[in-house]
């Protein structure tokens, strides 16, 4: 059975169309056509069982008239032939457990019958699974990541409201507990992990290009150059290491920078 991502996570009832032998809908398995009646076999006197002398020796197996049923068909159904079951073709509701997996296969009685089903799951654009934990991924602006902010993300049930700290790096991971996806063996929920990614813009407005400028003036322990500075502050190659450690991250210069400016505005 073919699944997306978000009905196996969640759990649905789907409708599907299978084609079984089953007990037959006109004589119920009595093999005999309704209003008649069935008698006793007369080979085994209703045991199911005949006696059969081999000599010496004296052995009992299944009676070969009745067939161990005990009894005669005086009048074959006419839609099962005598048979007690026939071809049919039916459509049954599967309940999908929410949290099954891709080839996880379930068992599932079908009249007398039990129907085995396969699932697979469908890969989504959004989520990735590892067990019952969900990880996805968020793009903030570069400004959310250096001032904070608060961004909106799918989550497999709902909309989350994840808040930003301010001085977020790119790749930060933050863990929603019981936000991923059901244990189907068990109680409880999943995790949901989001991966954040901060988008950089590709154009710049004079007012924009300015104000990184002046950032760019006052940050030091640059390990290169800055396009458009007329002097930067090398990192000699020795105290790199040194520096990267003990230097505050990007974006909580950035955000100094920026706390200063509206000071003095």
């Amino acid at each position: 059975m073919d699944l997306s991502f978000n009905e196996a996570a969640r759990g649905v009832n789907k409708e599907i169309n299978i084609a079984i032998e089953d007990t037959c809908q006109r004589c119920n398995g009595t093999r005999a056509e309704p209003g008649t009646k069935t008698s006793k076999c007369h080979r085994c006197n209703g045991t199911g069982q005949e006696t059969i002398n081999t000599g010496p020796f004296v052995m009992r197996s299944t009676c070969r008239q009745c067939g161990g049923r005990r009894e005669i068909v005086n009048v074959p159904c006419v839609l099962c032939r005598g048979t007690g079951i026939t071809a049919q073709r039916k459509k049954v509701t599967v309940p999908v457990p929410a949290g099954v997996e891709d080839g996880q296969t379930v068992r599932m009685p079908v009249g007398s019958n039990e129907l085995f089903i396969t699932f697979r799951v469908a890969k989504s654009n959004i989520f990735r699974r590892d067990g019952v934990d969900v990880h996805s991924d968020v793009t903030v602006s570069f400004t959310q990541a250096a001032l904070g902010g608060n961004v909106k993300i799918k989550g497999i049930y709902d909309l989350i409201s994840l808040d930003i700290p301010s001085g977020t790096q790119s790749h930060t991971r933050f863990r929603l507990a019981g936000k991923g996806i059901s244990r189907v063996s068990g109680y409880g929920f999943g995790d949901h992990y989001v991966h954040v990614k901060i988008k950089v813009p590709t154009t710049l407005s004079a007012n924009q290009r300015a104000l990184l400028m002046a950032y760019a003036e006052e940050e030091s322990g640059v390990p290169g150059t800055v396009n458009g500075m007329t002097k930067t502050k090398d990192v000699k190659e020795e105290n790199l290491e040194a520096s990267e450690e003990e230097k505050p991250g990007f974006f909580k210069r950035l955000t100094d920078l920026f706390s200063m400016g509206t000071q003095k505005s």
